[in-house]
């Protein structure tokens, strides 16, 4: 059987998500789809705009048959670990054939093409000799492409849901997976693009939630928690920085003067931000550090897949997992008791609690059973 796989954050679920399990299906035909799916937290250093459980159940909705969990570790990381993380979940179930993922450029192949060349030892030596001038990673990636590929093949990579695409493949080709790659055709505003007719962006659709301009029950953003955040930072000293991921060639010691500066968040980004350390890096540096957690949380492999939805389709496949899949597969909160990356996940969740307009409780980590339709 043909078993797509998905991955997004579907922050929220939107018109252009189920276009893309729709053409996902007319490309594969018939196929039950496989979501890997953000938690509470997502790739941009911000809380999900609603609860894992409610974008699980509007995903069920649209058009996927099984959602499972991207651990936060994974989901507030650079597309390269965001990625890898969300394949080797997908390759652990035992029973997803292909990757289908939207794009810009429409076309695997060239994808592909870049994929390989990021792999390549000249790839390797051409970043480093960018790297050395001080220039920032993303500008030093497309400059080393540029040299191996030319210009025009090079230029996908400004594209965030081609680059995307590309780290997908790059992690399949790690992973040594049988695992296909599939591409969409992105329709609609791009990324942070705003309003569309048919296909608004994701960010559009915060921003007004977020503003009120939409109807929402109990959204979530780091603003409605800034003071929560703010203090679980200023406690933190210079190692505790140094400790998270991605906080290399300085940037950890600017965060820490940064955090003892700011009087708000958007004050912190902006003490902290320099032409070579991008707005995202920083974001989701700031939001480990508010988690509590730090780059020795993030195992090598994802030690579980977690079951967050599932319709009748996906319960099907849940049944062949049991014999396939590669890794432990858990549909009930109770069966996570003691799994450390779980504990650490259900601390994330108390804290995103607080990060609702209205605050919740804690516990919801283990009281919350798979939605199922």
């Amino acid at each position: 059987m043909t078993v797509a796989g998905v991955v997004a954050e579907y922050n929220p679920f939107h018109p252009g998500h189920a276009l893309h399990l729709r053409e996902t299906r007319r490309a594969l035909g018939e196929c039950a789809v496989v979501a890997v799916m953000s938690g509470n937290f997502v790739q941009r250093g911000e809380c999900a705009v609603f609860d894992k459980w409610s974008r699980a159940g509007a995903a069920l909705e649209g058009g996927a048959d099984l959602v499972l969990e991207l651990p936060t570790v994974w989901a507030a990381s650079s597309a390269e670990t965001f990625a890898r993380g969300a394949a080797e979940l997908l390759a652990s179930t035992g029973v997803v054939t292909h990757l289908s993922f939207g794009s810009e450029c429409g076309a695997a192949g060239e994808l592909e093409r870049l994929a390989l060349c990021l792999d390549s030892p000249a790839y390797q030596t051409a970043l480093r000799r960018f790297l050395d001038r001080g220039l920032p990673f993303a500008a030093c990636r497309q400059r080393a492409a540029e040299e191996l590929v030319g210009t025009e093949a090079a230029a996908l990579l400004s594209r965030p849901n081609n680059n995307l695409g590309v780290e997908y493949i790059r992690a399949l080709h790690a992973l040594n997976s049988e695992i296909q790659p599939v591409t969409v055709l992105r329709a609609g505003a791009g990324h942070d693009q705003g309003a569309h007719p048919r296909y608004p962006s994701a960010s559009f659709l915060r921003e007004q939630i977020l503003a009120g301009a939409l109807p929402a029950e109990n959204p979530a953003g780091l603003p409605y928690g800034e003071r929560a955040v703010l203090a679980a930072l200023r406690a933190m000293d210079e190692g505790d920085f140094a400790a998270l991921p991605d906080c290399g060639e300085g940037l950890s010691h600017r965060l820490y003067r940064a955090v003892r500066r700011g009087r708000t968040l958007e004050e912190v980004y902006a003490l902290a931000k320099t032409k070579r350390y991008a707005h995202a890096r920083i974001r989701r540096a700031l939001l480990w550090g508010a988690l509590g957690l730090r780059a020795a949380h993030r195992p090598a492999h994802p030690p579980y897949l977690r079951v967050l939805g599932a319709n009748g389709a996906g319960r099907v496949l849940l049944r062949e997992m049991k014999d396939k899949a590669a890794l432990p597969v858990i549909t009930k909160p109770a069966h996570g008791r003691g799994q450390p990356l779980l504990e650490l996940e259900a601390r994330c969740t108390d804290f995103y609690q607080l990060c609702r307009e209205a605050p919740g409780p804690c516990g919801l980590e283990w009281t919350s059973d798979p939605i199922i339709i």
